[in-house]
């Protein structure tokens, strides 16, 4: 696949767009907010997130969803559903590498490993866009081009691993990798001008990233605005095969 030559917009679903992007408080999140907001091609962005963020564009709304909870997702769901009838890009944009709240840090050896730290990873980063897409992928829209996409990581990929560690981070999202290709086929089927694609941000300037930066090579730590305009034209440019791949913020597809 290759980008589109203006990174960020969203020309080949088409114009009045209804989008929903889950994650709306966190950097990329809200930047993916913030960048689907400035397109003309998009009608209104449903900012999904447990508490409403400090501020929002013009077309944006927020929609409270604890997206770890599943009745709170299913609510979403309807709410957003009764105000769309049909989504054309529904993105995930959760996720967790180190909290001390919650007892999480990536583990450099399997003598570190914890389970239920683990299970916490799993319960954010698999399970939580699981649900997700349980509920939203029905609203993708079955008369155009339409997409759901979840944020993974090239850690996640069983291929790529070269340096160990991090066990359940990577575990977590190799998991996701398997659902949204799991997802994709069924999706195919039920839906076929639709998208289900996983999206590898590159290593991007948020709390996320804050405790490793000072290990990242000049020119790789992208602002939470470059990624998601990268990542928006990776969507823009999927074609027919995509379905089920998981891609690079610069287009590269990344092997499971």
């Amino acid at each position: 696949m290759t980008l589109s030559e203006t990174d960020g917009g969203l020309g080949s679903y088409g114009q009045d767009l209804e989008v929903a992007v889950f994650g709306a408080t966190g950097g990329i999140g809200a930047a993916f907010v913030a960048a689907l907001a400035s397109d003309p091609a998009v009608a209104r962005v449903h900012a999904l997130s447990r508490q409403p963020p400090p501020a929002l564009p013009g077309k944006a709304v927020w929609q409270a969803c604890d997206l770890t909870e599943e009745w709170s997702v299913e609510a979403a769901a309807r709410e957003v559903g009764s105000a769309t009838g049909a989504l054309q890009l529904v993105l995930v944009a959760v996720g967790v590498l180190q909290d001390e709240k919650l007892g999480v840090s990536p583990e450099k050896t399997w003598r570190h490993l914890d389970p239920q730290a683990m299970a916490e990873v799993y319960r954010i980063n698999t399970v939580a866009p699981a649900l997700a897409a349980k509920h939203f992928l029905p609203l993708l829209d079955r008369d155009r081009r339409a997409a759901f996409a979840a944020l993974s990581a090239r850690v996640g990929s069983i291929e790529d691993n070269r340096y160990g560690g991090w066990h359940s981070y990577r575990a977590s999202k190799a998991a996701l990798n398997q659902l949204l290709r799991t997802f994709a086929i069924e999706l195919a089927r039920r839906n076929p001008t639709a998208f289900c694609v996983g999206l590898h941000p590159g290593t991007v300037d948020t709390g996320l990233s804050k405790p490793f930066q000072r290990n990242v090579p000049d020119g790789q730590l992208f602002s939470p605005d470059f990624s998601a305009a990268k990542l928006l034209a990776v969507l823009d440019g999927l074609k027919d095969g995509d379905s089920g791949g998981l891609f690079a913020w610069d287009g590269a597809r990344i092997p499971y």
